[in-house]
């Protein structure tokens, strides 16, 4: 029969307890890449929609819809998603166009600012796309 003693126990706690210390320590240093997805909607870009354009004048301005209509040809869904790093809230914006005998009806955009981003962290640099 083996007896072990309070000093012999301690010491493997000890060495447990720093491990798992330094296991969630280290969880906290995982880089987390910056994930854009969808079409980029600046604020300037979008005033410029006007009820009445044609599908080629929309698409040349704000480029080919992220979601394809399957069951309504006559409306385009642009979606712009940006998450940058992990512990910060994703920027989601989103711009539905709706289209009547292929002219722009009406429009509703969610979450398109005004004006382009400013500090780091209201999105991605504006220099990174191309100007039109």
């Amino acid at each position: 029969m083996i007896i072990l003693h309070r000093a012999q126990l301690r010491l493997p706690l000890a060495a447990l307890a720093a491990l798992v210390l330094l296991a969630t320590t280290l969880s906290g240093c995982v880089y987390r890449m910056n994930i854009q997805q969808g079409n980029y909607l600046e604020g300037k870009t979008v005033d410029q929609l006007q009820v009445g354009m044609t599908r080629s004048q929309v698409r040349y301005l704000l480029g080919t819809p992220m979601v394809p209509a399957v069951f309504d040809k006559d409306r385009w869904d642009y979606l712009y998603y940006f998450k940058r790093g992990r512990l910060r809230k994703p920027e989601e914006r989103h711009l539905i166009v709706f289209f009547t005998q292929d002219k722009v009806t009406r429009f509703e955009r969610d979450n398109v600012p005004n004006a382009p981003p400013q500090a780091p962290d209201q999105g991605p640099s504006v220099s990174k796309f191309p100007t039109i």
